[in-house]
C-alpha cells in the first residue's frame, strides 16, 4: 500500500498542503512500516494551468494507492479516478498526523471534486 500526502516540506513532521496541483512535495508512504519517499512536485508550481493534471499524472506514475489532499479540482480527478486511486479529501495536520487519521479509519473517500478547476 503506498500513499501520497501533498506536502510543504519533506518529512514526516511537515504540514500538509491543502493544494493539491500546486503542492511542492509529495509524501508517499508505506503506512505500515512508516518509511516514505519525497516525490518533488516544483516542476508545476508556476504552470499557468494544467497543475492539476500534471500532478495526477505524477501521482499515477509513482504507483500510488491513495492519495490524501486538502482540496481537488475536477480536471485532477478525473486523472486520479481512472487510474484507480482512492481519493481522500478534507482533513489537515502533520503528515504524521494524517497517515495515524487513515490507520484509525477516521478519513473518507470522496467521489467527487472539492473544488472548481483554476482554485489556488
Amino acid at each position: 500500500m503506498r500513499i501520497a500526502i501533498t506536502s510543504t516540506g519533506k518529512d514526516l513532521s511537515s504540514d500538509m498542503d491543502l493544494r493539491f496541483g500546486r503542492a511542492e512535495y509529495f509524501i508517499v508512504v508505506d503506512p505500515e512500516s512508516m518509511e516514505y519517499e519525497v516525490v518533488e512536485n516544483r516542476q508545476n508550481l508556476n504552470l499557468p494551468q494544467g497543475a492539476g493534471i500534471q500532478a495526477g499524472k505524477t501521482i499515477v506514475d509513482n504507483h500510488v494507492d491513495v492519495l490524501i489532499t486538502g482540496n481537488l479540482g475536477p480536471n485532477a480527478f478525473k486523472v486520479l479516478k481512472n487510474a484507480g486511486i482512492r481519493i481522500m479529501i478534507g482533513t489537515e495536520g502533520s503528515i504524521r498526523d494524517v497517515i495515524l487519521k487513515y490507520k484509525n479509519g477516521e478519513l473518507k473517500s470522496f467521489q467527487g471534486p472539492s473544488v472548481e478547476g483554476h482554485w489556488v
